[in-house]
């Protein structure tokens, strides 16, 4: 036994001797002198033979500082050991350079290794070159998202030819168009780009290649394209049934109606549409079949007219009426309606709408209902000049909040829609000589024009007085406005002052259930004036009579008659 123990000693005396042996064959020293590594940095491996403990080191700045950017671990030891140099990725895009220095603690000797490190070259990269989008999508899904990575901040380039279908998100929809931080210098860093797209209209595929412009004057290494393409539409046959039921179907679709059109029957079952048929007055052959009017009721539109309703040609009136929620919305009617130039009647109420454009004219429309919109004003689209043969005009209750007093509202004026942004009653109106003109239920303010001595203005004269048994003599020379209007409305806004002497001894005044539906005015305007008339007659009948004893007056001023404040007239 004791044989054995000495000779298990031993043999673990002669493993120390070799193993001191072999501690003491090993050199100092590193299996690698120098390291290049690109801008983004990484993990290099440095193997350090040593007998001794070692430490390592980095070499300092310019300011005395030791570089942050590398890292050794484990930064000491004993004895042989491999090491991890982390390197930093780059902060701009200049080269750098450090030395990382192993000491031999037991005689101070030092092994090198120089690190060598390549700046950012400017560049951007997309996370997809090619998009592809469809023709058609619901509002507020026509968008896609870009992945940018890119050390420097650039503009977006949609070339000229693409703007007017294919734009980049901008900041007032989503806060900032991008938000790109470029805190740590040059690093690349990723960032969301959306872009918005239109409904394509044209049997031809749209295309556009889009680039990104740095916004400083640098020398880019590489920046990608954008490659967008969207498909072509359904070519719809112009001046054709087929064409008009297409562009119904499309219409339906894009506004997003709560009851779109069977199309397992023919477009003549279709409900709300009527077509044009050989027996029905101002017939063209070429139009029997198509749509001679259609009426749209219900849908949660977030844009104008679609585009298909350039189509129908044909069409002698269109109604659209109850957008959802279109209080709060600020849409335009859109240019597409202005190829009809045959329509005669349009209602687009209670819609949203905010502006006309600009071209707005149409030379055979008759009648124009704009009623329940949000209009800050009268848009300037609206004259004679665009609308010669406008016999009528609504544009009542285009208020987007009910609010009596002006002076204390939390609504900005930006938000009120009523006309609240007309500085006077709209005096052209009056002048037009329109059949019927609807103006109830606004923010109209100030006093009713008398047009007293105006020289542009004319005046019932003698001979029209004695030609017309009823008249009065009293109205020579009073100013001769709206004589053919056989409806006006104006109640419910904010007009005070006095009643001019041609209103109140208007030959059409009885008609027009002025009780109701034109002296009535209410609240207060923003300067803290209080709506309502000084000279309003207590009633018609006190006065009227006696200018107008030979003219059998209307039913509506009788006392068993009411007036709803849409006008429904009641006994």
């Amino acid at each position: 036994m004791k044989m054995k123990n000495y000779i298990l000693i031993m043999a673990m005396a002669l493993m120390a001797s070799v193993a001191c042996t072999n501690d003491q064959s090993v050199d100092f020293a590193t299996d690698r002198r120098e390291i290049k590594v690109g801008a983004n940095g990484g993990v290099e491996k440095v193997k350090i033979s040593s007998n001794d403990a070692w430490v390592a080191t980095v070499g300092m700045q310019e300011d005395g500082t030791p570089n942050p950017w590398i890292t050794v671990s484990p930064a000491n030891g004993r004895g042989s050991v491999t090491c991890d140099i982390q390197i930093d990725s780059a902060l701009t895009t200049l080269p750098r350079q450090a030395v990382v220095t192993i000491q031999n603690i037991v005689d101070n000797s030092q092994k090198k290794i120089t690190i060598k490190q390549d700046g950012y070259t400017y560049k951007l990269e997309v996370d997809k070159n090619d998009v592809e989008v469809k023709k058609y999508a619901e509002f507020g899904k026509r968008y896609f998202d870009v992945v940018v990575k890119t050390n420097f901040d650039f503009e977006v380039k949609i070339p000229q030819s693409a703007q007017h279908w294919v734009s980049q998100e901008t900041a007032s929809k989503m806060g900032a168009s991008y938000q790109l931080n470029l805190d740590r210098g040059v690093r690349p860093r990723e960032v969301k780009v959306r872009f918005n797209w239109k409904i394509n209209n044209s049997a031809e595929v749209r295309l556009a290649d889009i680039k990104f412009v740095p916004k400083s004057d640098i020398e880019v290494a590489h920046s990608d394209i954008l490659s967008v393409s969207q498909e072509a539409a359904e070519p719809i046959i112009p001046d054709t049934r087929a064409g008009d039921s297409l562009a119904l179907l499309n219409i339906a679709n894009t506004m997003q109606c709560w009851n779109p059109y069977d199309t397992s029957v023919s477009m003549d079952s279709w409900s709300g549409v009527t077509l044009w048929e050989e027996r029905m007055k101002g017939c063209k052959p070429e139009w029997v079949g198509r749509v001679k009017r259609v009426e749209i009721f219900l849908c949660n539109a977030y844009e104008g007219l679609p585009y298909e309703v350039r189509y129908l040609t044909a069409a002698e009136e269109i109604y659209i009426f109850s957008n959802e929620n279109s209080m709060l919305k600020s849409l335009d009617l859109g240019e597409d309606i202005l190829e009809l130039k045959d329509l005669k009647r349009l209602t687009v109420a209670a819609f949203g709408l905010s502006s006309l454009p600009e071209n707005f004219a149409m030379p055979n429309l008759e009648y124009l209902d704009l009623g329940s919109n949000n209009f800050q004003k009268i848009p300037a689209s609206i004259n004679p000049t665009n609308l010669p043969k406008l016999r009528a005009l609504v544009l009542n209750a285009q208020q987007r909040h009910a609010v009596s007093d002006l002076s204390n509202t939390v609504y900005p004026v930006e938000e009120l829609g009523g006309l609240v942004e007309e500085e006077k009653f709209p005096e052209h109106l009056l002048l037009w000589g329109l059949d019927t003109l609807v103006l109830s239920v606004n923010y109209l303010h100030g006093e009713l024009p008398s047009f007293e001595g105006r020289s542009d203005v004319p005046v019932w004269t003698e001979a029209e007085v004695i030609a017309a048994d009823t008249l009065p003599r009293e109205l020579i020379g009073v100013p001769k406005i709206m004589p053919t209007t056989k409806t006006f409305r104006i109640n419910h806004n904010r007009l005070s002052g006095e009643l001019p002497k041609w209103l109140l001894m208007h030959p059409a005044l009885d008609w027009w259930v002025p009780f109701s539906l034109v002296f009535p005015q209410e609240g207060r305007y923003s300067d803290g004036t209080k709506a309502g008339f000084t000279n309003e007659p207590p009633s018609l009948v006190e006065y009227y009579t006696k200018w107008y004893p030979n003219k059998k007056l209307a039913d509506s001023i009788n006392e068993d008659t009411s007036v709803e404040e849409d006008g429904t007239i009641t006994k």
